[in-house]
């Protein structure tokens, strides 16, 4: 898919929240817990500390850094209608975001003990 060109053939519509749903199961093959939060057409698919995927009905962003220069956030975006393939683009990033921002230990403690703990967890 070529972000530049019209789309061939029959659009495909996806709201938010099931784009969202299909994210978050992709990345769940991937051994990758997330939440989903919804409301005003956005879904957000909470994945780690400083790592949230936004959801409409075209494409998945997230953060992908800081531009000094610029002095605003820089942000990666994928099709929905390709959910594996962002969840694998996230998976990269998650990679990233937990080798420079590992959960403190009293968080991870009470995530431990969680009785809602999901065996991905």
């Amino acid at each position: 898919m070529n972000p530049g060109q019209p789309p061939s053939g029959p659009i495909r519509m996806v709201s938010s929240l099931d784009a969202a749903e299909q994210l978050r199961r992709e990345l769940g093959r991937l051994d990758i817990p997330s939440d989903i939060h919804d409301g005003y057409g956005l879904a957000l698919v909470s994945v780690w500390v400083g790592l949230v995927v936004w959801c409409d009905c075209e494409r998945f962003w997230w953060r992908t850094g800081w531009d000094d220069g610029r002095k605003r956030a820089v942000y990666a975006w994928h099709s929905v209608l390709e959910p594996a393939r962002a969840a694998r683009r996230v998976a990269r990033r998650y990679a990233d975001v937990r080798q420079s921002q590992p959960w403190p230990g009293e968080i991870f403690s009470v995530v431990a003990e969680s009785p809602h703990r999901s065996s991905t967890a």
